[in-house]
């Protein structure tokens, strides 16, 4: 492709992102629609125009803009759902088990999820990949209030997730009314909820368990449970992890830590590990999941496949595992493998190298490790999320769109935190506009998000 073809590209885009509108369920206005007109009769023209002048009514009314140090202000809370906005504008469907598709009564055959894909746009499509910051979201340094700079930024990118840390946090009042304004702003945008995430872990890795502003149970490490040998310490811990983040606002967990501690000399995990014992860590893992979900948090198991076997930490650069795929099987895989068995939710892969099996190539991606092991050997069938596409085992070797497009090439559904999302973002769309990636394959990713998101919505609606 020659330098002015990509321009051109790059203008089309560009043109069509300004003509990007806030999409609408049609269902909720023609239901309103039919009743005047079987009421109404002859005034069912005056009802119609009604029905027009309710369109405009702008969303978020009460949420006021970020604000940051010095400066005041709280977002209004607000209560709208999957149902009652988009996917095909159905409100009441169950969703069977965890990773099954959505309903599908409907006469054209199309689930709600499926209806929502086959609405949207290539730009749609490859936003709802992304989970970033709030700040990568808006070019903001610091932001602790969800308003208009939020709900602009969201209208450009509506992307899958925000994710939040401690310079995000202040206080119980605060993070309340921004998760209860960025979501009310991600529903009427894309019609679908946004994933909230948080790593909230227990022990040293707990953004608002170790924030003095909150007054949350404190969760100990999970090494100490797991050297308990009780199953059921580890589902407490889920349920008090999980009350403390659905109170404020948070619907997904980067937790639990799935890793088997078999490097003496790792430092990355530590006791963040349930322990060395692969199965024990595995029904430690699930429990810990199983308090989670029943607090209407998704869970998400990491490292996959096994940071518990390097000496490196992939934050500062490469770092890399010593085992054969056979090897892998046996222990560090254990955890994956009974959490694929029974149909977690999301799997996180690392950036580690798993030198026998991939070379120097990171987990996060290689089609080796994440759609021949993961999908195919172990049989996982929920969404896969790589680790922060920010950190140096990446950043060092890839630019944030050859990250990005790399990751989903080898399998992954959800993107990370890459370095410079809008890079990354750029470079999915050219990816897919020019072939390099199918719009069929961005398609299989996309859908299991949407699917992801129903099934949410209705447990906690």
């Amino acid at each position: 492709m020659t330098e002015e073809e990509r321009r051109e590209i790059s203008r089309s885009r560009s043109r069509r992102s300004r003509r990007r509108r806030r999409r609408r369920s049609p269902l909720p206005g023609l239901l309103l629609l039919l009743m005047i007109l079987i009421l109404a009769g002859s005034a069912a023209w005056a009802g119609i125009r009604l029905l027009g002048s309710q369109e405009e009514a702008q969303p978020g009314m009460a949420v006021e803009p970020e604000t940051f140090p010095g400066d005041q202000g709280a977002g209004g809370e607000a209560e709208t759902s999957l149902g009652d906005q988009g996917a095909g504008g159905e409100a009441e469907t169950s969703s069977g088990d965890q990773n099954s598709g959505g309903e599908t009564d409907k006469a054209d055959g199309l689930s709600m999820a499926e209806e929502k894909l086959a609405s949207m746009t290539l730009e749609e499509k490859a936003a709802q990949l992304f989970i970033i910051t709030p700040e990568a979201l808006t070019g903001y340094t610091q932001v602790t209030q969800a308003g208009a700079a939020t709900e602009e930024a969201l209208e450009r990118y509506p992307v899958g997730g925000l994710i939040y840390f401690s310079g995000n946090l202040e206080s119980p009042e605060q993070v309340k009314a921004m998760t209860a304004g960025v979501q009310e702003y991600g529903e009427e945008i894309t019609g679908v909820p946004l994933f909230l995430a948080i790593d909230e872990e227990g022990g040293r890795v707990a953004r608002l368990g170790n924030n003095p502003a909150f007054p949350v149970p404190q969760v100990g490490p999970m090494g100490e449970i797991g050297a308990s040998g009780d199953p059921e310490r580890a589902y407490e811990a889920g349920q008090t992890i999980g009350g403390y983040l659905a109170e404020y606002g948070f619907n997904m967990d980067f937790a639990p830590d799935a890793d088997v501690l078999t490097e003496p000399e790792n430092t990355a995990i530590g006791d963040r590990s349930f322990g060395s014992n692969p199965e024990t860590t595995a029904e430690m893992a699930l429990r810990l999941a199983d308090g989670l979900r029943e607090q209407g948090v998704m869970p998400v198991f990491k490292h996959f496949p096994g940071h518990g076997a390097t000496a490196g930490d992939t934050h500062e650069g490469y770092a890399q595992a010593d085992r054969t795929l056979e090897e892998l099987k046996e222990r560090e895989l254990v955890p994956f493998a009974r959490a694929a068995q029974e149909r977690v939710e999301c799997i996180m892969a690392a950036h580690i190298a798993v030198t026998e099996v991939t070379g120097i190539e990171p987990a996060s991606l290689s089609p080796a490790m994440l759609t021949g092991v993961l999908r195919n050997d172990l049989g996982f069938q929920g969404l896969i999320v790589t680790d922060a596409l920010n950190m140096g085992a990446v950043t060092e070797h890839y630019t944030s769109g050859e990250a990005a497009v790399a990751a989903l090439k080898a399998g992954a559904d959800l993107l990370l935190m890459p370095e410079d999302f809008e890079s990354a973002y750029e470079g999915v769309l050219t990816a897919v506009e020019t072939g390099e990636i199918s719009e069929e394959r961005l398609n299989q990713s996309v859908l299991r998000i949407l699917e992801q998101k129903e099934r949410m919505d209705m447990k906690n609606n």
